[in-house]
């Protein structure tokens, strides 16, 4: 193991720290002052550098700070703790805006001392290997099973031009997934071309896709090409494909039909070659049954059928994930990167992540920014982290906390009376169409977790004033049951129907009505 170095004019702090240390196995090397500090850096390089580096923040012939901002110039990885007699917020703060890991005031406690510094020489071992599995990192992550199978189908069609539809929550990469479908495609020395189509007002998306000429509207001085053409020789992206109004999608068909097009106001047709990708966070089959989205556009879209799990489905690749976003928002405000704690990585992987990935990468912006020291423990995660999961103590009928991991609900045929069976949940008809529902005691026996996600989860969509919180609720159960089923059954659907108690017609139904294909 590389020695500790320690940088100290004081002679009494170097020889305190040194034994220390030494007790528990620690090498070290002391320095005097920063100038001999730098020179045994660059005779001896960062291979036999130091594990850690400690040093004082006031010395005769040079600073803690300048030293640790050299430092951290040629090595940035290395782990600095500053120490100081001199305890004020400039010298706290600049420590820290320098990228030191920990700032130690003087006196300090020697026990505490050594056990920041073993902290520190843990966190550092840790990233290294964490900086060896990075060194060349993927466009995509995922270590999880479902993110797996998403890996193995872009390389099915990687020498595809077919039209592809990806499914999924909001935030769970969907675009990542287009563009790897895009760089490993023939067209991958094209341009790639994406539009949100949820995002543009009416008027303007159809400009938008197919481009208009000069005059063909008040503020149209110039023809304009549409993503359509930019996208000549590539790949469209038209993210939330749900959301296109319908007289354009009657466009869209036409264009994904044979190739051409008109813009706004002109008479010539345009055609351009591009492989469409669409992706939706929407059940478009229950748009299609609902007339707001064209069948005939569902079937020409829904060639390949792409389904990206959500975060949640894919916990195991949070430590990944967060590591990776740590580094990615370090790089991007140009600050070392924070380390984060095995606790830590814990208790965030508790939370549900509804806003999935891109959630998790915001919470990594945050933690560059908000947590005080280098290394990110349990006590630096904001309220909605730290409050994920706080153990039952009453009924269904007390209050919850916000946040917790949400799970099934009765299926949609079930009536009110079938509550009974959940939670001891009493029903009383009336003669109108209305059920008092009588919650029961807090002496109740101890509710499930599961049960405790769904009322959490229904009191949030009803507190939106959601007016279809039956149905949401209801996929969910319903599509987590079956493909818990079939991951138990190894995708065998008639295995999988028996042990659900329910017939392989209907199994089969449920599969292609809840997009499960």
């Amino acid at each position: 193991m590389k020695p500790i170095w320690i940088v100290d004019d004081d002679q009494s702090i170097r020889f305190v720290l040194e034994k220390a240390l030494l007790r528990e196995d620690l090498p070290t090397r002391s320095f005097t002052n920063p100038r001999d500090v730098l020179l045994a850096l660059e005779e001896n390089g960062e291979e036999d550098g130091p594990q850690i580096l400690v040093s004082d923040i006031r010395m005769p012939g040079g600073s803690g700070l300048d030293l640790l901002e050299k430092v951290k110039a040629k090595h940035p990885g290395l782990p600095v703790i500053i120490m100081t007699a001199f305890s004020d917020l400039d010298s706290a703060v600049s420590a820290f805006q320098g990228g030191a890991f920990e700032y130690l005031p003087k006196p300090f406690d020697l026990p505490k001392a050594v056990e920041l510094i073993r902290r520190a020489v843990e966190e550092s071992q840790r990233e290294e290997v964490a900086e060896e599995r990075m060194a060349d990192t993927p466009e995509m992550l995922g270590q999880a099973p479902a993110m797996q199978d998403v890996f193995r189908a872009i390389g099915r069609l990687s020498q595809s031009n077919v039209t592809v539809m990806i499914t999924g929550e909001s935030g769970s990469g969907k675009e990542l997934v287009a563009r790897a479908l895009h760089k490993h495609s023939p067209r991958a020395n094209g341009p790639f071309v994406a539009i949100n189509t949820a995002a543009i007002p009416k008027d303007l998306l159809e400009s938008e896709l197919f481009g208009h000429e000069r005059g063909a509207f008040t503020g149209a001085q110039t023809m304009r090409r549409g993503r359509f053409e930019q996208a000549d020789g590539g790949t469209l992206f038209l993210d939330e494909i749900g959301d296109m109004p319908f007289d354009l999608q009657t466009r869209l068909l036409r264009v994904l039909s044979d190739g051409h097009f008109y813009r706004v106001g002109g008479h010539n047709a345009v055609k351009a070659q591009v492989r469409v990708i669409a992706a939706t966070h929407q059940d478009l089959e229950q748009r299609v049954r609902d007339g707001v989205f064209r069948e005939d556009l569902f079937h020409r879209l829904n060639v390949i059928r792409l389904r990206l799990p959500a975060l949640r489905e894919r916990i195991e690749d949070v430590p990944m994930l967060t590591r990776h976003f740590l580094q990615q928002s370090a790089k991007q405000l140009g600050v070392e990167p924070k380390r984060i704690s095995d606790a830590a990585l814990a208790q965030i992987g508790l939370f549900p992540f509804p806003g999935n990935v891109r959630q998790l990468e915001n919470l990594c912006h945050w933690l560059t920014v908000m947590a005080p020291a280098q290394v990110i423990e349990p006590k630096d995660l904001p309220p909605e982290i730290t409050g994920a999961v706080v153990a039952p103590t009453s009924g269904l009928g007390h209050a919850l906390p916000r946040m917790v991991v949400s799970t099934p609900v009765v299926h949609a045929e079930t009536d009110l009376s079938a509550l009974d069976d959940i939670a001891g949940v009493q029903t009383m008809p009336l003669d109108s169409d209305a059920a008092i529902v009588t919650l029961p005691p807090a002496s109740t026996a101890p509710v499930s977790a599961w049960e405790l996600g769904l009322e959490a989860e229904a009191q949030e969509l009803l507190a939106n004033d959601r007016h279809d919180v039956w149905d949401v609720l209801t996929r969910r159960f319903e599509s987590k049951l079956i493909l818990t089923a079939l991951h138990n059954t190894r995708g065998r659907r008639i295995e999988a129907a028996q042990k659900l108690g329910i017939g392989r017609n209907t199994i089969t139904r449920k599969i292609q009505e809840l997009g499960l294909e």
